[in-house]
């Protein structure tokens, strides 16, 4: 394993949707596990499609590191269950949960079916929340734990996602709520709020071809620094809220977004002038 820092040595993770989408890139789950792992952790692998997390695992033994995938649908309350004691079982215990799990969908409120809604609260909300109740109590039982939900600026700004930013902003109310409610127990509960980056889900999204590298160029524009942002960029944000670097931060959202949030499209028509779309 390259030379790490150890900033969470010897503790124990779960990563949700620790396995990416099949495409280019490398997904925020995948990228959190194997931050995790660089630092120290034994990481549990949870995914709904155990193959992808097994990919991960292969990447965090080859560099020396410590994993183990579990397969669950973290919808159901019974498999979260499961997963965390499936973690205890394996490593002993549970200091880090980091609640990845999501899924992208476009529409405003008129065009956003009801089945899209609930699909989009289930996975992009309920995962969290069922993965949380079952991992809080062994986090309280030791007095520690460090809980980062994976949200999104979507949930802060309009795009055209009615149900996916419901979802991540119903996630932020959530991290500010469980922050409240467990920090007296040594729990601090923290968020990432990704911006425009490229990752194999959000390029799933878009018809491979040039419109997808046209969107992917405007992603990278679109903030301050005008360069591209990837999962990496979200797992390295992860690792510090999962840290004792971190040990009095809880109940924030850390936006990842290259200042995003501080443009708006006006100011940034210079920067797209020449981009032409295909």
């Amino acid at each position: 394993m390259a030379e790490r820092a150890g900033r969470v040595e010897g503790k124990v993770a779960i990563v949700t949707g620790a396995g990416s989408t099949p495409g280019p890139g490398i997904g925020t789950g995948k990228a959190s596990a194997v931050v995790l792992a660089r630092e120290g952790a034994s990481v549990l692998l949870v995914d709904l499609h155990p193959e992808r997390a097994e990919e991960t695992r292969k990447m965090i033994e080859e560099e020396g590191g410590r994993a183990e995938v579990f397969a669950a649908d973290a919808t159901k309350a019974a498999e979260c269950e499961a997963m965390v004691k499936a973690a205890v079982d394996a490593f002993g215990t549970v200091d880090i949960l980091v609640n990845n799990i999501g899924l992208a969908s476009l529409g405003t409120v008129v065009d956003t079916t009801e089945e899209a809604w609930d699909r989009a609260l289930d996975i992009n909300l309920r995962t969290a929340f069922l993965s949380s109740k079952y991992a809080v109590p062994v986090m309280a039982e030791k007095g520690a734990g460090s809980i980062v939900n994976i949200s999104s600026i979507s949930a802060l700004r309009g795009d055209g996602t009615l149900a996916y930013s419901a979802a991540k902003g119903g996630l932020l109310a959530m991290t500010v709520d469980m922050a409240f409610a467990h920090g007296r127990q040594g729990i601090r509960v923290n968020a990432v709020a990704p911006g425009h980056i490229t990752t194999p889900m959000v390029m799933s999204v878009s018809a491979p071809g040039p419109r997808a590298e046209y969107m992917n160029q405007l992603r990278s524009e679109a903030g301050l620094l005008g360069t591209p942002g990837t999962g990496w960029d979200v797992g390295w944000a992860v690792g510090f809220l999962a840290s004792d670097e971190a040990r009095w931060i809880t109940g924030v959202t850390l936006p990842v977004e290259s200042g995003v949030l501080s443009v708006t499209p006006l100011m940034m028509a210079p920067y797209l002038r020449g981009v032409p779309e295909p």
